[in-house]
């Protein structure tokens, strides 16, 4: 990734590499969240302030946001880009008559999210003004919130578990601050209730987690999965909350199996957090040698000389007819000199094509994790690599 001044801090520019990690992570996840049940959806990345001030982000959380207009001009309207996907996603909700057959309901969205972060919390990829989200919100009845909540806590480590990760974390169990109220909505009794019936599910769930005071959101209770930065820095990387408030000022209702109209529990929660931060945090974890699932470029292969670049270009096509990604190097460069260049980009696994290998259809390659690997068929070595890649291994 590359940051202009004149584009802006906490702005970053995703380089081709870069970007093609975005895209693998986030296909990941959304296929897992479709697996699972979500339903996906796609917002706008900005509504006039009426929205913000049902939810409560208006009078909590407005020093956060970018703010578009004055409405205290004549005929002024202020709009605001979106700090969160949650007002939003509740519209997919609230379009029809609903009932308790009708939940759990889980919608997820990869969305791109504004906050206005001082000039002095933002570095890299950590902490940003523009980024990236993979968000969620589930609408609950009361009997469903365990369940619904450990579901959500098994898909984040799952994740974990598959970006290699999982040992790196700690847990955090948010809790409001009862000596400042101001900084909250709803009353002390609702927020003890809460807190307690996710203590209660933290507990019977088996982690490990520290209580935290005053780290809360200001409508509900959460689970932070914490992860410490190259820089020492503890940040967040996924979170599960539980709302209690937002339903009731959304006027999101639905009717129970006795008819009564009730208002559903809200779960927000994330998969892999920011994306922007989760690929920092890989970078940082494997040192820029992505496993080879995750891997821009997953496969270089080499032409020996020029007359065989048109057979380095039909190996190329089957690898890539078999899901993999791969490059080919056909300059007028020596050999070594391409082996060298490979490696410095960390591509997990380098092929040299000459004469031999043409005449055999068989390859060898150089695996940066496993070192050399024999020569074998072509169409072996294809399927190797796929399991490999399907495999996740990390």
């Amino acid at each position: 990734f590359t940051t202009v001044d004149y584009i802006g801090q906490g702005l970053p520019i995703l380089l081709p590499k870069g970007a093609k990690l975005f895209q693998i992570l986030s296909r990941f996840v959304e296929d897992e969240e479709e697996r699972r049940g979500y339903l996906i959806t796609r917002t706008p990345m900005f509504a006039r302030s009426a929205l913000y001030k049902i939810s409560g982000h208006w009078d909590h959380y407005r020093d956060n946001m970018f703010i578009i207009g004055d409405e205290t001009e004549q005929d002024g309207e202020a709009m605001a880009l979106r700090p969160m996907t949650c007002p939003f996603q509740f519209q997919a909700f609230l379009t029809e008559t609903r009932s308790y057959r009708d939940l759990p309901m889980r919608l997820a969205e990869t969305s791109t999210l504004f906050r206005n972060e001082s000039s002095g919390e933002m570095h890299g990829l950590i902490r940003l003004r523009q980024f990236t989200i993979s968000e969620g919100h589930l609408i609950v009845t009361p009997e469903q919130l365990e369940t619904e909540f450990d579901g959500c806590l098994d898909l984040a480590r799952f994740m974990l578990r598959n970006l290699g990760l999982d040992d790196d974390v700690s847990y955090r169990f948010s809790k409001w601050d009862e000596n400042d109220r101001s900084k909250y909505i709803g009353e002390p009794e609702e927020w003890d209730r809460v807190q307690n019936l996710m203590r209660g599910i933290l507990v019977r769930s088996g982690i490990e987690f520290e209580e935290a005071d005053g780290e809360a959101a200001f409508y509900g209770p959460k689970l932070d999965i914490q992860i410490r930065n190259v820089f020492g820095k503890e940040d967040t990387l996924i979170t599960i909350q539980i709302d209690f408030q937002l339903a009731e000022k959304f006027d999101m209702k639905y009717s129970d199996a006795d008819g009564e109209l009730r208002y559903p529990y809200i779960i927000h929660r994330t998969s892999v957090g920011c994306y922007e931060r989760t690929i920092a945090l890989l970078l940082e974890k494997h040192k820029g040698v992505m496993p080879l699932w995750l891997a821009p470029e997953q496969v270089r292969i080499l032409a020996v000389a020029d007359r065989h670049n048109e057979a380095v270009e039909s190996f190329a096509a089957r690898f890539r007819a078999a899901g993999l990604r791969v490059k080919t190097d056909l300059r007028d460069e020596k050999v070594g000199r391409k082996i060298r260049d490979a490696q410095v980009e960390k591509v997990p696994y380098t092929i040299v094509v000459g004469d031999r290998e043409i005449e055999e259809d068989q390859l060898a390659a150089r695996s940066r994790r496993h070192g050399q690997i024999d020569a074998q068929p072509a169409d072996s070595l294809i399927k190797m690599l796929v399991l490999e890649s399907e495999r996740r291994e990390v």
